[in-house]
Parts: structure tokens; C-alpha cells; sequence
């Protein structure tokens, strides 16, 4: 039988999280606002960073650790043990569009990477926020997607990487712009062009 995964309500945002603007999947009028909104800045080093950091995959109760809670929710029919490890079920991918049906061939990826995080603010975060980005499950920061591509994605930017999938890319930058917005996150002025390209085809 199928364990229940229920997952663990966020934390409110601190006090440096700016006042949060609601934007939909698509919803390229409510991105444009909120990436108009965001912080230019040059992007930091990786000096000091390190994944431990950013602690991740927390229990999210009923034996499930949050890549548990995001394979369940992601795939279709899927079953698990009493230990919430999926055994079956359907995973589409959407980056680029693959289907699969093992969850050791998918990759729970990070819309805004931890990598880019840190270079774009999360170096100064407490190690209990940077816990709370690695596992939020209620903004659109988790996926689960083809292995591969994620590892090509690594910890890119806009400006450096896009999904293969281009019927995406209006979705992506408007999930980009709500992550960075929350956890109010810099930009530079080249991921904001390219953000904003990517809006066009909303």
C-alpha cells in the first residue's frame, strides 16, 4: 500500500523577504512586474559554497524526506513502500518532455540551483533559511526531471542554460522570477534580459 506523504507547511518569510506578488505559471504581466522588482547585482563567487550548506531532502513526516514528497507529487500512479521510496509509477519530465518510469532516472532539481543561490545572496542567509529554500515544497523550486539534463543545468542561470523544451521556457522564467522574488535574490542584467525573453513567449 502506498505511504502518504504529507508535506510540512513553509515558515513565513522573514523580515528579508520583500512583499510577495502572486505569479502563475505563464503569467508573464504579474513575472514582468515582479522581475522589474528584483535586485541587480553582480553574480558572486562560489568561494565558501558548499551543497552541505543548504541542508536538503528533510523528513516531510509519514517516513517521506521532501525528494520523496516531490517524486510523489510529480509522477503519475505511483506506488511506494511503507518507507515512501516510489517502486512504480509515471514521470514526465519538463524540461524536455521525456517520460520515465524508474525514479533513479530522474533528478529532483532546483528551479533556482543552490549554487546560484549563493552567488546571488543565500552566502549571507542563516543556515535555517537556506534549509528552508533547499526544501520548500509551496513555491515552484522543486521538479522532477531527466537526470542528465539537470546535471547539464548544474547551477546555470537563464543567461547561461535553458530547457531544451522551449514550449517551457515561459514557465520556467516565470518560476525563476517567483523564487528569486520570495527569497529576494539578485539578478544580473543579463539573466534579467534573458528572463525577460523568455517572458515574451508567455
Amino acid at each position: 500500500m502506498a505511504a502518504q506523504c504529507s508535506p510540512a507547511s513553509s515558515s513565513a518569510p522573514d523580515s528579508t523577504h520583500p512583499t510577495a506578488i502572486a505569479v502563475s505559471a505563464g503569467d508573464a504581466t504579474s513575472a514582468r512586474a515582479a522581475l522589474s522588482g528584483l535586485k541587480i547585482g553582480a553574480r558572486g563567487t562560489m568561494t565558501g559554497y558548499s551543497r552541505d550548506k543548504f541542508k536538503h531532502w528533510d523528513s516531510q513526516g509519514d517516513s517521506c524526506d521532501t525528494r520523496e514528497a516531490v517524486l510523489k507529487r510529480a509522477g503519475k500512479d505511483v506506488k511506494t513502500g511503507s518507507d515512501c521510496k516510489p517502486t512504480s509509477g509515471t514521470w514526465l519530465s519538463v524540461y524536455d518532455g521525456q517520460t520515465w518510469t524508474k525514479p533513479t532516472q530522474l533528478d529532483i532539481d532546483h528551479m533556482v540551483p543552490l549554487g546560484q543561490a549563493w552567488v546571488s545572496g543565500a552566502r549571507d542567509w542563516t543556515q535555517e533559511k537556506r534549509e528552508q529554500f533547499a526544501n520548500d515544497l509551496t513555491r515552484p523550486q522543486l521538479f522532477a526531471v531527466t537526470a542528465s539534463v539537470n546535471r547539464q543545468k548544474s547551477d546555470k542561470a537563464p543567461d547561461e542554460w535553458k530547457p531544451p523544451l522551449v514550449s517551457f521556457w515561459c514557465t520556467y522564467a516565470t518560476d525563476w522570477v517567483t523564487v528569486k522574488h520570495y527569497y529576494g535574490l539578485t539578478i544580473t542584467d543579463m539573466e534579467k534580459k534573458a528572463l525577460s525573453d523568455m517572458l515574451d513567449r508567455c
